[in-house]
């Protein structure tokens, strides 16, 4: 039955207006095919139920009644107007057709395998309209206290609604999860999904309503933008576990091909996601992180059951290195044809520290297992003990310069990333493990194994300052800047950036680790003073107060952190204290005694270094020249001095102020 809009009459009138004039209003609103054009869609749907509600008479027991169904008609009409009359375009573009005559409205909600039969066919916002028109008839009724006496009904009616609900949250998860497995992409049905949830969440706003024991999921919220986002890690999880993977008995290289399988397929899907998926979505659901998450999560938890397994040396070696060099290089997730939408910086470590650290030592112990067959090869002949060393030694020497080519290619390039640090630390500590092993347990000549590995260390090292140099110079180039002086946010944004690199050093093997800890120290403090001395503008008084106390809490907090991890050079902290005094003092004899602490603390400053900080205090060409004079014979005495060095390799402007 179909209720003919004509008939539709309003509640009693209200005292400002005639029954006659807001019938009219209502079915204005409801039929005009002008009113329709404008309003369809989700957005058509909230001004209607708006309009719906304000129109209705102040009567509150008529009122408290028809809330619910009112609602449930106009997002029916809603609905089928939508999906009749519009073509899908993505980037959530909608063009309304010819077709501007809205259906009329149902008198009743459809039955629920009526229902049940759009949500098959996948007509899913017409089955959402009817759902709601169900629920909230069902509400309408229950506040009218029809079911006093049979609550069963109620109850039954309730999960109807809800078995539909449900019944439409699994088509969403299916189209979410047939995405990626389809060759081509649904963009229809994905931006219908969009729709569907957000007249869901319109239609269930999260308020604090009351709970009716029997119906409390009657007009609840449904979550399924939540839903959504679990049927894409469901979805990353099955394409993961779809890589091939052979037996070891069928492919001994078998975990190799299986990771770039999986490399393949996974680049394959996000490249997908980039260019088909994410013009589907409106920019608030941010589909491509949400996918890479997802995969990363999926991945991680794959690699803890591969991890389980009793791998050999080689595989080992295969696991770590892809971690460790193939995660995020261009071979995977750094692929130049998914930039810039897919991100790396934010995610986790793809093995806990736990497994990486299982991994190493299995990897380490698989090395010594080698060694106690080259022993009990001893046992049989000292000529065949000798002929397994030989071979292992010379595997060994064309295997280490072959990864330090790989680990340079993969990280050279590579974006800032909290596992660079600790791969380094690792690394140089297991081959210098692995050497002193021969050295103690074969007594073997390791004359050119140590060759290339101290060229190894060098090698990495370098990358390693280097990461920590592209870290830090952000921060550095702030320092006496405007900027700088006006911001009154963290003062430890430098020491942490260093020490994301710094605090693994620890952990490295000495002197090794202590030596590079060492270079960092120096690093960041001459650094710091070139920042210093370069620029060239005024500072007022008051100003110089202010610089000098931010340089002071600055240095502290990145000297301690430093020397809290293991740095010995202290000889470094009074450097940067000293030129914020004298950027601050007024008092020409206290700067004089300032500037001999500094020449005899740091025997390699230059004149040039001594004339660009009082520049930067703010002195006249001729003071400069004066000060300089009384402090030569500090300079003359100290010049040429033997031990650490820090002004020597720092440049000083040509034009060191301007007045």
């Amino acid at each position: 039955m179909e209720l003919d809009p004509r008939t539709v009459t309003s509640e009693p009138a209200s005292p400002t207006s005639s029954a006659g004039e807001e019938k009219m209003e209502i079915t204005s609103e409801l039929s005009s095919p002008t009113s329709h054009s404008r309003d369809s869609g989700f957005f058509g749907s909230i001004r209607r139920l708006s309009t719906w509600k304000s129109k209705q008479s102040p009567n509150k027991e008529s009122g408290k009644e028809d809330t619910g169904t009112w609602k449930g008609k106009g997002l029916l009409r809603s609905f089928r107007s939508y999906e009749k009359n519009k073509t899908t375009i993505c980037d959530g573009v909608e063009k309304i057709g010819e077709n501007k005559e809205a259906e009329p409205i149902q008198g009743k909600p459809l039955s629920v395998m009526e229902i049940n039969e759009l949500i098959q066919k996948r007509q899913l916002l017409e089955a959402f309209a009817s759902i709601k028109l169900l629920e909230d008839e069902t509400i309408s009724e229950r506040n009218a206290e029809k079911y006093k006496d049979n609550p069963q009904e109620l109850l039954r009616k309730s999960k109807d609604v809800n078995f539909l609900y449900n019944s439409i949250a699994n088509a969403i998860q299916s189209i979410v999860e047939e995405t990626l497995e389809a060759s081509t992409v649904e963009e229809t049905m994905l931006t219908s999904i969009v729709t569907l949830i957000a007249h869901e969440e319109a239609a269930h706003p999260n308020t604090d309503k009351a709970v009716h024991p029997g119906s409390d999921l009657l007009g609840r919220p449904r979550k399924w933008r939540e839903m959504w986002r679990e049927a894409i890690n469901e979805s990353a999880k099955k394409r993961v576990l779809k890589a091939p993977m052979a037996s070891k008995e069928e492919d001994s290289s078998w975990l190799d091909l299986h990771l770039n399988f999986l490399q393949k397929l996974l680049r394959e899907d996000l490249l997908k996601i980039k260019l088909s998926v994410k013009k589907c979505y409106p920019e608030e659901y941010q589909v491509c992180d949400t996918y890479v998450e997802a995969f990363h999560k999926a991945i991680a938890s794959h690699l803890q059951h591969l991890c389980q397994r009793l791998l050999d040396f080689n595989e080992l070696y295969t696991l770590l290195n892809w971690v460790a060099n193939t995660y995020h290089s261009e071979l995977f997730l750094g692929h130049p044809d998914l930039k810039p939408e897919v991100k790396t910086e934010n995610l986790s470590l793809l093995l806990t520290p736990a497994d990486w650290d299982k991994l190493k030592n299995n990897y380490i112990a698989s090395a010594k297992i080698i060694g106690e067959h080259m022993k009990l090869s001893g046992a049989i002949s000292r000529s065949l003990e000798t002929k397994m060393l030989e071979l292992c030694m010379t595997e060994l020497l064309e295997f280490i310069p072959r990864f330090e080519k790989e680990f340079e290619k993969a990280w050279s390039t590579a974006q800032d990333s909290p596992i660079f640090a600790p791969y380094v630390v690792a690394y140089i500590n297991s081959f210098h493990d692995l050497m002193s092993g021969l050295e103690t347990e074969f007594e073997v000549d390791t004359e050119e194994l140590q060759k290339i590995l101290a060229a190894l260390t060098r090698n990495f090292t370098n990358i390693f300052l280097t990461k920590l140099k592209t870290k830090t110079q952000p921060f550095l180039k702030k320092i006496l800047t405007k900027d700088w002086i006006l911001d009154t946010g963290r003062p430890d944004s430098l020491a942490s950036a260093v020490s994301q690199f710094s605090e693994h050093l620890q952990h490295m093997r000495r002197p090794t680790g202590q030596e590079l800890l060492r270079e960092v120290h120096r690093y960041v403090v001459k650094e710091y003073i070139t920042q210093v001395i370069k620029h060239r503008w005024r500072m007022n008084r008051e100003t110089r107060q202010e610089v000098s106390k931010k340089m002071d809490l600055e240095a502290r907090i990145f000297h301690n952190t430093l020397i809290d991890q293991g740095s010995d050079s202290d000889w470094l902290v009074p450097a940067i204290h000293h030129i914020a005094k004298i950027i601050k003092e007024k008092k020409k004899d206290k700067i004089k005694v300032y500037v001999k602490k500094l020449c005899q603390n740091y025997p390699d400053i230059r004149k040039d270094h001594i004339l660009a900080i009082l520049a930067r205090r703010g002195l006249g060409r001729t003071r400069r020249a004066a000060i300089l004079r009384q402090v030569c014979h500090v300079l003359e005495s100290s010049s040429g001095g033997e031990g650490n060095t820090l002004f020597a390799e720092i440049d000083v402007p040509v034009v060191i102020c301007c007045f």
